[in-house]
């Protein structure tokens, strides 16, 4: 027990956590975008991480298979060559124009609902490539196509976390009430855990956590970048 408390303590003292707290707008504004608050604030994600890293990465994003008896999760690969090239054209040297700008994050946000419906009506692809590996280890089969798949870091996981007081408490009558929730850690030591809590029409909660062990992160600073990210994606909706 003494062994595996230094264990936790150990793992504990390493994250960097910061709480961004995005009151400059939610969902209000962006439902006048005409674009689902879940893919709009991925493409932020996306945008945000592009800046601070210069690359892409494979990106998990949770939803939820209840439509299914004992269901549970599958993976939203929120990284597409979609959302790629949207960041990619916003950050270029030309500056594309708003209106390809616009059109490229519509493209985006459609594939990334697709993706998402995908997954919640068991058409995702991780939970079966699982599934594919623990019959392999069970026969004994080696596949060196699922090995290097599942071995893939996830250097940016997310999940959208549901607001418990939503029902229970009036927040336009007491903003003072409103709880900022709880989040996750990084599935990578080189990444971030990003849980969002959308509460109420404007106001959205971003927990981000990062190793203090690695030098190329920083908590903070990605809060700060996800807020840019947001009021730029904002700004190319026209709103």
């Amino acid at each position: 027990m003494e062994s595996s408390l230094r264990v936790a303590q150990a793992i504990a003292a390493d994250v960097d956590l910061h709480i961004q707290v995005h009151s400059e707008f939610g969902k209000g504004i962006i439902k006048k975008c005409r674009i689902s608050p879940d893919a709009f604030i991925q493409m932020a994600l996306q945008l945000a991480y592009y800046r601070d890293a210069g690359k892409f990465c494979l990106t998990y994003e949770a939803s939820m298979t209840r439509l299914f008896r004992e269901g549970r999760t599958e993976t939203v690969r929120s990284c597409t060559i979609e959302s790629a090239d949207f960041c990619k054209a916003v950050e270029s040297a030309d500056k594309t124009d708003s209106a390809q700008l616009k059109k490229l994050l519509q493209l985006a946000c459609e594939r990334h609902q697709n993706g998402y419906r995908d997954s919640m009506t068991g058409k995702g692809i991780d939970r079966h490539m699982f599934c594919l590996y623990v019959v392999s280890k069970y026969l004994g089969i080696e596949s060196p196509f699922l090995k290097e798949v599942l071995s893939e870091p996830w250097r940016l996981s997310t999940s959208q976390t549901p607001h418990s007081q939503m029902n229970k408490i009036n927040l336009a009558k007491y903003p003072d009430h409103v709880c900022t929730g709880g989040g996750f850690g990084p599935v990578s030591d080189d990444g971030y855990g990003v849980s969002y809590i959308i509460a109420g029409e404007d106001m959205i909660f971003f927990h981000v956590s990062s190793k203090i062990s690695c030098q190329n992160t920083s908590s903070k600073e990605f809060g700060r970048k996800i807020t840019q990210a947001m009021a730029d994606v904002r700004q190319i909706c026209g709103q």
